[in-house]
């Protein structure tokens, strides 16, 4: 078996979502069975690209310029899963990223069992998406989307603090508010398949968000820190713009983020 951060930087230089998606799961295959037989396989390290390797559609655009569809319409819900999509392979890249870009900080194994299994999971993700495009006649490149997904990646990719705080944290987080609503509008399309999808994502992404919660605070105690106002200072210097409510208090609770975390970045 490779060193884990080699297998990262293979995941992070492949540019087909399906392709991207089957080497990350394989990887995640072989690492679980070595852990489960006890092994503490090599961490290694690796020279991660700053923007990982990407298929030529969809067409990536300024979040401003991403044209909106009511989710009412047929078109509209199309946009929604493309848009979702292209959240989960954008995800497969930033949980791959964080293993291989810190390498030199000294962590736990169980840090990297979180991310390479959050890994997993998005990759799992993007093809149950990307499957419920193909069902309604589209699939995943067919339409624009946003390129401000990676900006979070390149403004901390020197702060393993601040990756954790912005990432999985805040962006993740902000997926538990509002994939309760998605949920709504397939049921009401009676899109099972969708729905059935997106249940499963909102299940496993509470537990993504806690690996966010559970290795900031770590590292806070690390570095004898307060996580709170430690999380304030990081979100305001590489968040751009104000955390916007609604928010999903009970899921975030279950994920580890009190609102006195996320409340207060809701104004300067």
């Amino acid at each position: 078996m490779i060193p884990l951060a080699q297998m990262a930087e293979a995941v992070l230089r492949c540019a087909d979502g399906r392709d991207k998606t089957a080497l990350s799961r394989r990887y995640a295959a072989e690492w679980k069975r070595a852990r489960e037989a006890g092994e503490m396989p090599e961490i290694g390290h690796a020279t991660p690209p700053m923007h990982p390797a990407r298929p030529d559609a969809p067409e990536l655009l300024s979040p401003r310029d991403v044209p909106s569809r009511k989710p009412g319409t047929p078109e509209g819900r199309i946009a929604l899963l493309h848009a979702v999509a292209h959240i989960e392979l954008n995800a497969v890249d930033l949980h791959w990223d964080i293993i291989a870009r810190f390498t030199d900080i000294k962590l736990p194994m169980g840090f990297y069992d979180d991310w390479v299994k959050a890994a997993d999971e998005e990759s799992k993700h993007f093809n149950l998406m990307a499957d419920c495009l193909e069902e309604v006649g589209s699939f995943y490149g067919a339409l624009p989307a946003h390129a401000g997904m990676w900006r979070a990646a390149e403004d901390t990719a020197d702060d393993l603090m601040g990756r954790l705080a912005v990432v999985p944290m805040v962006l993740e987080a902000r997926g538990l508010d509002v994939t309760p609503g998605m949920i709504k509008i397939f049921k009401q399309a009676k899109a099972q398949s969708a729905v059935d999808a997106l249940e499963m994502i909102y299940s496993e992404e509470v537990a993504h968000v806690a690996y966010g919660s559970k290795w900031f605070h770590f590292l806070c105690g690390r570095f004898d820190e307060d996580p709170k106002e430690r999380f304030h200072a990081l979100v305001r210097k590489y968040f751009h713009g104000m955390l916007k409510p609604p928010f999903n208090e009970e899921k975030r609770a279950e994920a580890g983020i009190p609102p006195d975390f996320y409340w207060p970045l809701t104004a300067q």
